[in-house]
C-alpha cells in the first residue's frame, strides 16, 4: 500500500509541477511576440525596399534596351557612312587616275607640239 501511495503521490506531484500556468506562459511568450512583431515589420520594410529596387531595375533594363537600339542605329549609320566614304574614295582615285592620264596626254601633246615647232623652225 505504501508503494501505491508513493506512486500516486509522485504522479500527482509530477502532474502539478509539469503543468505551466497561464501567467507563466504569457510571461514566456510576450517577449517572443514582441520580437516576432518587430521582425514582421522589418520584413515588410525589406519587401518594400525590394519592390523599389525591382522597379528601378525594370527602368534600368528599359534604358539598356533603348541604349542598345540607339547603338544599333548608330552602327548602321556608321556602316552606311563608311560605305559612302569608300565609294567616294574610289571615285576620287578614278578621277585622279583620269587626271593623271589627261596630264600625260597633255604632256605628250606638248612634246609633239614642241617637236613640230622645232621642225618648223628648222625649215
Amino acid at each position: 500500500m505504501r508503494k501505491i501511495s508513493l506512486i500516486v503521490l509522485s504522479s500527482l506531484l509530477l502532474l502539478f509541477m509539469g503543468c505551466a500556468t497561464r501567467d507563466y506562459v504569457r510571461q514566456q511568450i510576450d517577449p517572443l511576440t514582441d520580437r516576432v512583431s518587430r521582425l514582421e515589420a522589418r520584413v515588410a520594410e525589406i519587401e518594400k525596399r525590394v519592390a523599389a529596387v525591382e522597379s528601378r531595375a525594370d527602368v534600368a533594363q528599359k534604358n539598356v534596351a533603348d541604349a542598345k537600339a540607339l547603338a544599333e542605329e548608330a552602327k548602321k549609320l556608321a556602316e552606311e557612312c563608311c560605305d559612302k566614304a569608300d565609294a567616294a574614295a574610289k571615285r576620287a582615285d578614278a578621277a585622279a587616275d583620269r587626271a593623271e592620264m589627261a596630264a600625260d596626254r597633255a604632256e605628250n601633246a606638248a612634246k609633239k607640239a614642241a617637236k613640230a615647232f622645232e621642225l618648223l623652225q628648222k625649215k
